[in-house]
């Protein structure tokens, strides 16, 4: 254990964490993907030809895996694609331009916003920024978004088109929504094309024994009179191969022929190859479960580790804290306030890169600058044991410059 930041220094280190990436034995887990599965004939009973143009929503076969793994119907998921993010993207171009099921295209309806949880998912805003929606923080509690002041908001601001939700693990603080805060959700009052989008990108990524199950939004919405609120966006990409998995878009049936209407001008079909690929690879659900087990005895180890040397170095000190996730990819440190840029500045001058501050912000301003985001999956254990104690060491020294 190094006693302060400049002895630490010298050990002139070069780690990256700035992102939740698999590491290179959670890649190696999917492998036989790149092997022969037993697709050569690449025909399937339906007589389609899996190397040509069509079946634009995705293979029925995989469309109801994935229905069955996410506990909906299989005509009201699609799989497209090998990125979810790709697939919110295109949700807002495609509401923008043509507008929701029944209301006019948002470009039309200016001025338009989203309600953003926050700390949260970087690209989500990135998105918004993009193409100049407004983003107004929402603070997220240990049980998800506060849902007083959402339920304010939506009901007094029609500008007010979208939200973002990570429901379970969230990106970084690893919080699991509740069910009375799902509910509240699906039932609140909003404008007719107001949408959920609900990220479920941490559907399978748990770091203990449990594996914590959380309301079914499509369903509650169905049940509050408002069927074609949320959108679910799921993906194999922390499961398989990041950036050449799969992606699935869940919604209602309404939204469902919305999208297939919109997307027919961008493609004439899906990678339906890929999707035979992940089919024979996973095989069931069951098989998922094991899969997702191999993932979680080389991820918990990481966790530990940040958890361990945090609670030695930091775990005494008033106004310091730190997630400690159930699931998920991140640790959320919270440091005291106005440190946190400081304290990344410090990690990168002793070789350790890490999400930039205020990157868990819209407009990547943390009006607290006290949320710093651990990404421990990429990195080895020597290498996460390292890179703990430096993040330690640099947030003590920048609270001694603070105190000087």
């Amino acid at each position: 254990m190094y006693k302060n930041y400049q002895e630490f220094t010298k050990l002139n280190l070069k780690l990256d964490m700035s992102r939740g990436k698999p590491s290179p034995e959670q890649l190696d887990l999917a492998l036989p993907l790149l092997k022969e599965t037993g697709i050569a004939d690449q025909i399937k009973s339906n007589g389609t030809d899996c190397r040509n143009y069509g079946i634009q929503l995705g293979l029925p076969e995989v469309r109801e895996f994935f229905a069955s793994l996410l506990d909906v119907p299989m005509n009201q998921v699609v799989v497209d694609g090998s990125s979810s993010l790709a697939l919110m993207h295109d949700v807002i171009v495609f509401a923008l331009l043509y507008g929701t099921p029944g209301g006019l295209p948002w470009r039309d309806d200016k001025p338009i916003s989203f309600l953003c949880p926050v700390p949260g998912y970087d690209r989500h805003f990135s998105i918004l920024e993009a193409f100049g929606i407004k983003m107004i923080n929402v603070p997220l509690l240990e049980d998800g978004p506060d849902m007083d002041i959402v339920e304010s908001l939506v009901s007094s601001d029609d500008s007010i088109k979208g939200m973002w939700c990570v429901p379970k693990y969230s990106n970084p603080t690893g919080t699991v929504y509740s069910l009375e805060v799902i509910k509240r959700l699906a039932s609140m009052s909003a404008v007719s094309d107001f949408r959920i989008f609900w990220d479920d990108a941490y559907h399978f990524h748990h770091l203990t024994d449990e594996r914590i199950a959380i309301a079914n939004i499509l369903d509650l919405c169905q049940v509050a009179g408002n069927p074609d609120r949320a959108i679910v966006f799921a993906s194999t990409s922390k499961m398989t191969f990041a950036g050449a998995g799969l992606a699935v878009l869940a919604s209602s049936i309404v939204n469902i022929d919305w999208w297939q209407k919109c997307v027919s001008v961008r493609t004439i079909g899906p990678d339906k190859l890929n999707q035979l690929r992940h089919l024979s690879f996973f095989q069931n659900t069951m098989s998922v479960d094991s899969l997702m087990d191999q993932h979680r005895a080389i991820l918990k180890p990481k966790f530990d580790i940040v958890d361990s040397i945090f609670e030695q170095y930091l775990g005494k000190i008033d106004n310091i804290s730190w997630s400690k996730p159930l699931g998920g990819y991140f640790i959320d440190l919270i440091t005291p306030p106005g440190l946190a840029k400081r304290t990344i500045e410090l990690a990168k001058n002793a070789g350790i890169i890490l999400t930039p501050a205020g990157a868990t912000f819209p407009y990547g301003i943390d009006p607290d600058d006290k949320h710093i985001r651990i990404a421990p999956s990429y990195p080895s254990i020597d290498e996460i044991n390292l890179a703990a104690q430096g993040i330690s060491l640099s947030l003590l020294q920048a609270m001694a410059e603070d105190n000087s």
